[in-house]
């Protein structure tokens, strides 16, 4: 008799914590978007070469609201070999083009990456890559954060 009162009492007390477990609400954790708080690009556009097997180029406009100055330091772009940060300058008398030292972003800056001036310079992109193709591209600021956007293919051609 004492066995089925203990079964009995055990029962009852797991039907309550069971019950107690049902009506818990859930805590609600945030996690925070990826990316770098302050960037935003847009009018992201990759252009293809005129000549297979040469490289890309990615322009965009980037704004920067955020709290603390960064760099940009290197870029990335999804399916190609590798990827270059390219400005323009001056060397030996003559402004050409060159790697860009890393790019420094300070709250309420806009830059314009354009023909000219800054770009992604793209190498290796995989021979399928068409106009109208959506490509990533991976912006890498100081300590390592990432910032990864769209960039439209588009026809060397094409107004850039």
């Amino acid at each position: 008799m004492r066995m089925k009162n203990v079964w009995a009492a055990l029962l009852a007390g797991s039907s309550l914590s069971l019950a107690a477990c049902g009506g818990a609400s859930e805590e609600v954790v945030e996690i925070a978007p990826e990316g770098v708080p302050g960037i935003n690009v847009e009018n992201g556009r990759l252009v293809l070469p005129p000549v297979a097997g040469n490289p890309a180029a990615v322009y965009f406009d980037l704004t920067y609201d955020g709290e603390r100055a960064l760099t940009i330091r290197r870029a990335d772009v999804a399916g190609a070999e590798s990827a270059m940060l390219h400005d323009y300058g001056e060397y030996d008398g003559k402004v050409q083009m060159m790697e860009a030292l890393p790019i420094g972003i300070r709250k309420g800056d806009k830059l314009k990456f354009e023909p000219g001036s800054k770009h992604v310079m793209t190498f290796g992109l995989p021979e399928e890559t068409s106009p109208g193709d959506l490509i990533e591209v991976t912006l890498t600021v100081s300590g390592g954060d990432k910032y990864t956007f769209e960039a439209t293919a588009q026809a060397a051609g094409d107004e850039r």
